[in-house]
């Protein structure tokens, strides 16, 4: 456990914060972190903690009266990975209103807050209008910078709530405009939500929401983390957007649709033309590479190292084990007569892409969210580039879910179809004409999803298997 020298006070006040912190902050942080759903060291013990930054955005007997605002960023040290940077925003006072309760990391002793009960800020209205208030004024607080777009428009009265969706960050929605995603595990780099957003709004690209708002910590700020790959860029903290209320994610009515044995068929082609435009517009916007053989097969080894570690761990996916490796195998048979020119198109991509991360406003319209790729993996993983059928394969995995969630198989295949014939529409290429890539990068999607119901949710572990056994059946192409 360390207190660092990094922000040493109060930006505002130049009242110490850091002496004393983090030995008060540690018991309450062993308890509270393992419980919050965003962090990723759940079944690990916590072996200690390295103060990163403390920046004070409103001190106790400030303007706010006894209630204070604390930004913490902590490094947590666990026995086998390394350590995870963390994002705090801390509510103190006094005395903790009875609807707070439930967001308590409990009462400080010692340090600059001693006597005071820290809770999760966020769950605080009165905190949570205060960060929208900061983010509508550019500029820096300690090592904090917060940057707005030109043309960003706050109207009076945004009462803030906590979103209640099932998320890896927290989101705050301010009436029907905004909503401020805080990330929790935070690296040194640009965040890809905020990249590729920003990137898609500014090319005129409808199927996004814009962002309107961010907040970073600068470069230094970064030192100490242990993913160097983006040393040296901003680590993106929160990015405030447009809202789309009356929306509703494509894994509702995707459900709706199987539990009816209903024709969702209109809705996954739309979906289709929706990605493709996506992909088009990131093309148009950042840089496009050919993949030649060699980065092929560094890709297809990849993916059997991640296949044989699964199977290695989860003893269900091991039958399949060696049929499954023929996907990978046509993959880098496909890398090794790609030559130096390069048979495979590469792009930035959504990265995560399901039917959670689609909503069809009250037009009907979808729009895409949540383009920061799978939080599980490394920043910079999640910032390269890849072929556009990645997403695709994890659509088609995402109407496999929703039909056997409720055991309905054949749902799937039909609208799997409509998705990848509407793609077709507006991309021009059929992602079913390229089986190689298709059957790669589906099976690495299964065998992740193994490993992750395995670890969480073992009730729906039988979902990827059944897709597993189904791609082990296809063999080789």
């Amino acid at each position: 456990m360390s207190d660092s020298s990094w922000t040493r006070v109060s930006s505002t006040t130049g009242r110490a914060v850091v002496p004393g912190l983090l030995r008060s902050l540690d018991p309450l942080l062993r308890a509270w972190l393992p419980r919050q759903r965003w962090f990723a060291g759940k079944g690990l013990p916590i072996g200690g903690f390295h103060l990163t930054a403390a920046t004070e955005l409103v001190p106790p007997g400030g303007r706010l009266g006894p209630l204070g605002l604390l930004h913490v960023l902590v490094d947590v040290e666990q026995p086998g990975r390394s350590p995870d940077c963390y994002q705090l925003l801390l509510g103190a006072h006094p005395l903790l209103p009875s609807a707070l309760v439930r967001a308590a990391l409990g009462p400080a002793v010692g340090g600059p807050y001693d006597g005071l009960t820290l809770y999760d800020a966020p769950h605080d209205p009165r905190l949570a209008a205060l960060l929208l208030e900061r983010l509508r004024m550019p500029g820096r607080i300690g090592r904090l910078r917060f940057t707005t777009e030109p043309r960003a428009q706050f109207p009076p009265g945004l009462t803030p709530r906590v979103s209640t969706a099932e998320q890896s960050n927290t989101s705050v929605v301010y009436g029907d405009t905004y909503i401020l995603k805080l990330f929790r595990r935070v690296s040194p780099g640009t965040n890809p939500d905020l990249e590729l957003s920003l990137a898609l709004a500014r090319a005129g690209c409808k199927r996004v929401a814009e962002p309107v708002a961010w907040f970073e910590a600068d470069a230094a700020d970064a030192a100490d983390s242990s993913d160097s790959a983006g040393e040296g860029e901003p680590m993106t903290l929160g990015v405030l957007q447009r809202y789309l209320p009356g929306s509703t994610d494509g894994w509702t009515l995707a459900l709706a649709s199987v539990a009816e044995d209903g024709d969702f068929r209109q809705e996954a082609a739309a979906l289709g033309r929706a990605t493709a435009e996506v992909h088009a517009s990131l093309a148009a916007a950042l840089p496009v590479h050919r993949l030649g053989g060699a980065a092929l097969e560094r890709l297809a080894a990849a993916m059997t190292h991640r296949l044989e570690e699964t199977a290695a761990e989860v003893p269900a996916v091991r039958p399949y084990a060696g049929a499954l490796r023929s996907a990978f195998d046509d993959l880098a048979k496909l890398g090794a007569g790609a030559g130096t020119a390069g048979a495979v198109t590469a792009q930035r991509v959504h990265g995560d892409l399901h039917l959670g991360q689609a909503l069809r406003g009250p037009d009907r319209e979808w729009v895409l969210i949540d383009f920061e790729g799978e939080p599980a993996r490394p920043l910079a993983e999640r910032r390269r580039a890849a072929p556009p059928v990645q997403d695709v394969a994890g659509m088609l995995r995402s109407f496999d879910y929703a039909a056997h969630h409720s055991g309905n198989g054949p749902w799937a295949a039909r609208h799997r179809d409509a998705y990848c014939s509407g793609y077709a529409q507006v991309s021009g290429h059929d992602p079913r004409e390229q089986p190689v890539l298709i059957r790669a990068f589906e099976t690495d999607k299964a065998v992740y999803e193994a490993r992750y119901e395995a670890r969480h949710r073992p009730a729906w572990l039988p979902i990827p298997l059944s897709a597993l056994a189904r791609l082990a059946a296809a063999g080789p192409v």
